[in-house]
C-alpha cells in the first residue's frame, strides 16, 4: 500500500513539474535586465502575462513578463483628467506627454497605458484602484528581437513627416506568433509580419496592396493602422483598417513570407479619418466589430453583414466623407483615442469628452444587446 501511495505521489509530482515546464516554456529564453526600450508605439498581450512592446525607434519587439502583477478589480474603473494625472506623476505639463497605447491583459483585466514624454523617454503605467503606477523597465524579465528591413530612421513622406514611428503600427499575438503591421524599407513599403514566439532568427513578412476607394487607386505604401485576427465563415482572417479609411480582409493562409498580398476591400468608412483601434465583441452568439477613429464616432459593424459581403470595392468613392461596402452604425462615443476589450463583452476606452476632460472609462454593453 505504501508503495502504491508513493508511486501515485511521484506521478502527481512528475505531472506537476511537467505542467510548470510547459507553462514556463515561453519564457525559457528570458533574461533580467534593461531591454533598451526607446519607444512604445504599440502593445499586445500574449499568454502567461507576457506583454509585447512594439518599439519603432529601435525597430524591435520586446516581450516583458508582467505575470507577477496581482489582479485588481477594474470592473468599475473610471479616471478623470487622465492626462493631468500622468503629467503630475512625471513632473511635467499636459502638452509634454502623449498617450501612445492602452491594452488590457485578457487573463486578469489588468490595464496598462504607454506614454511618450517630450524628452523621448517611454513610460509604462499600470492602473491600480483608479490610480496609476509606473512600471520600471530598468531590470525586467524580457526577450526581444530586431525587425528585419525596417523603414529607415531618416525616411520621410511627401510632406516631410518622419516615417520611422510606423515601423510598428499595430500588433497582435495569435497562436504562437506575434503579428504586426508597419513599414519596411522595400519598394512596396506596407508590410505585414509574422514572428514566431519564443523569438528565433526566423522572421516572415510580405508586402501588401489594397484598393483605396477614397483615393481611387491601388496602394502599397500606407501601413495598416489597426487590425485584428478573427474568423470569417470559420476560416482565420485578418481585418485591417487604413488611413482615409478602407477596411480590408485577408485570409491568414494567403499571407506568405516574401510574397506580395492583395487584400479585399470590403468597406470605405469615409475619408479624412484614421482608425485607431479595433476589437471584436461577442454577445448572445452575435459578433460585432468595434472601430475607434481619429475623426469619426465609434463604429459598430455586424459580423453577419461582414460575412455576407463577398464582393470587393474596386471603383472610386468620390463623395467627400461617404461610406461604401459593408454598413456600420455610429455609436454615441466621439474622440475615442484608445480602445480595448474588457472582460467577455465589455470595452474600455480613453475618450476626450466634450468638456475637454480626458477620461479612462468603460463603455456601455447596452449597444450589443438584442
Amino acid at each position: 500500500m505504501k508503495t502504491l501511495i508513493t508511486f501515485i505521489l511521484l506521478l502527481i509530482l512528475s505531472f506537476s513539474v511537467s505542467i510548470v515546464k510547459a507553462d514556463s516554456s515561453l519564457k525559457a529564453n528570458f533574461v533580467t535586465g534593461d531591454p533598451g526600450v526607446t519607444s512604445i508605439n504599440s502593445m499586445a498581450f500574449g499568454p502567461e502575462g507576457i506583454l509585447f512592446i512594439g518599439d519603432s525607434k529601435s525597430a524591435q519587439i520586446v516581450a516583458i513578463d508582467l505575470s507577477k502583477h496581482p489582479k485588481v478589480d477594474n470592473s468599475k474603473v473610471s479616471i478623470d483628467q487622465l492626462d493631468k494625472l500622468i503629467a503630475d506623476m512625471l513632473g511635467t505639463t499636459i502638452d509634454q506627454v502623449q498617450i501612445t497605447d492602452m491594452v488590457v491583459n485578457p487573463e486578469n483585466n489588468n490595464i496598462y497605458i504607454s506614454v511618450h514624454h517630450s524628452s523621448g523617454t517611454p513610460v509604462l503605467l499600470r492602473v491600480e484602484n483608479n490610480n496609476l503606477k509606473q512600471i520600471s523597465l530598468a531590470a525586467i524579465s524580457h526577450s526581444k528581437t530586431t525587425l528585419t528591413d525596417a523603414i529607415a530612421i531618416e525616411a520621410k513622406d511627401k510632406r516631410g513627416r518622419e516615417l520611422r514611428k510606423w515601423a510598428v503600427a499595430d500588433m497582435r499575438y495569435d497562436s504562437g506568433k506575434v503579428l504586426l503591421s508597419g513599414l519596411s524599407n522595400k519598394e512596396f513599403a506596407s508590410t505585414f509580419r509574422s514572428i514566431d514566439f519564443p523569438f528565433t532568427d526566423k522572421q516572415n513578412y510580405g508586402s501588401l496592396e489594397i484598393y483605396h476607394a477614397a483615393h481611387g487607386k491601388y496602394e502599397t505604401h500606407a501601413p495598416i493602422k489597426a487590425f485584428l485576427t478573427t474568423k470569417i465563415k470559420g476560416n482565420p482572417h485578418v481585418i485591417a483598417g487604413y488611413t482615409c479609411t478602407p477596411l480590408v480582409v485577408m485570409p491568414m493562409d494567403k499571407i506568405k513570407s516574401g510574397e506580395h498580398h492583395k487584400a479585399r476591400t470590403v468597406a470605405e468608412l469615409g475619408n479624412g479619418n484614421t482608425p485607431v483601434d479595433m476589437i471584436e465583441i461577442v454577445n448572445e452568439g452575435k459578433r460585432y466589430l468595434l472601430i475607434a477613429n481619429t475623426n469619426r464616432p465609434l463604429m459598430k459593424m455586424d459580423f453577419d453583414d461582414l460575412e455576407a459581403y463577398e464582393g470587393s470595392l474596386t471603383t472610386p468613392v468620390t463623395k467627400k466623407g461617404a461610406a461604401a461596402g459593408v454598413a456600420y452604425v455610429n455609436l454615441p462615443y466621439v474622440n475615442v483615442q484608445q480602445l480595448d476589450k474588457l472582460g467577455d463583452m465589455g470595452f474600455l476606452m480613453i475618450q476626450r469628452e466634450s468638456t475637454g476632460n480626458l477620461a479612462l472609462k468603460i463603455g456601455s454593453s447596452w449597444w450589443f444587446k438584442s
